[in-house]
């Protein structure tokens, strides 16, 4: 039987207190932290706990700035709707946006980061000395997704059809902290060869290079998607002041309502079972 008197302990790292004082990572918050840590340095800290280096901070906040806002995206569109609908709760308006972030906003981040680190782990720390060396990976990789019938993540975009801009710029800013490292390296050259294998040529989208530069910093994996909603909720919020400087919300909403059209029910018919799937 425990002992009932007794209490669990539940130790961390992060954020404690007491009647008169609060540390964050070992640090006196309010005399050490704030007015002296900026705020994205202190997610990188809070995520890897250790401090990141200015160089390293100047990389993910460019990360952070490069996918806050992107337009009327779905995530953005969302979240004035339902603002729109519930504007008693800016959490909620808030939360919509962000569940939207999947495998084709937002979550290309993370998707292209796994990739990346995947086809590096392959390698078993023997990497490419050079360019051609990189080229060579590059085009496996894309070979194999190809024949797959699997996209390359990171790869396209619907608007910067000749090239998102950030892209280069985060790549310039990553070279020149000292972080261009084997990620950025690998994605760069997926950029060089895909053409040769699609037939085509795709921008490497600003999605996909955050991942690779997250990546590069060795933020976990797991969180790559978290942290481009970090960088979304900044920009949910501009959309919320916006909307309630200029609402374009109710007009999305009636142009859809007011633009509905009445066709006959379509009933959905299930497809036929195979054989192999009626065995299980």
């Amino acid at each position: 039987m425990a002992d009932p008197t007794t209490r669990p302990g539940y130790p961390t790292a992060l954020g404690a207190s007491d009647p008169t004082t609060i540390t964050l990572l070992g640090h006196d918050l309010a005399e050490d932290i704030m007015g002296s840590v900026g705020f994205g340095e202190l997610a990188f800290w809070l995520a890897t706990q250790r401090r990141p280096t200015p160089g390293e901070t100047r990389v993910f906040e460019a990360v952070l700035a490069a996918l806050a806002d992107h337009g009327f995206t779905p995530t953005a569109i969302v979240t004035r709707l339902t603002y729109l609908s519930a504007p008693d709760s800016v959490q909620g308006a808030l939360a919509a946006g962000l569940l939207g972030g999947g495998s084709r906003f937002l979550g290309v981040t993370e998707d292209t980061g796994r990739l990346l680190h995947d086809v590096l782990e392959s390698l078993a720390g023997v990497l490419p000395t050079d360019e051609a060396g990189w080229d060579e990976i590059a085009l496996r990789t894309v070979r194999e997704r190809h024949a797959a019938g699997e996209l390359v993540p990171g790869l396209g975009h619907h608007v910067h059809k000749e090239g998102d801009p950030r892209t280069a710029r985060l790549m310039r800013i990553a070279t020149e902290e000292g972080r261009f490292g084997p990620h950025l390296q690998l994605f760069a050259a997926i950029g060089r060869v895909h053409p040769a294998v699609l037939g085509r040529t795709l921008p490497l989208n600003g999605a996909g290079v955050c991942g690779a530069a997250l990546a590069d910093l060795g933020l976990p994996l797991p969180l790559l998607r978290a942290f481009a909603l970090l960088a979304r909720t900044a920009g949910l919020i501009g959309q919320l002041a916006e909307e309630l400087r200029h609402p374009v919300a109710r007009d999305v909403f009636l142009s859809v309502d007011r633009n509905n059209t009445a066709v006959p029910p379509d009933p959905y018919v299930p497809e036929p079972l195979t054989e192999a799937r009626r065995d299980g």
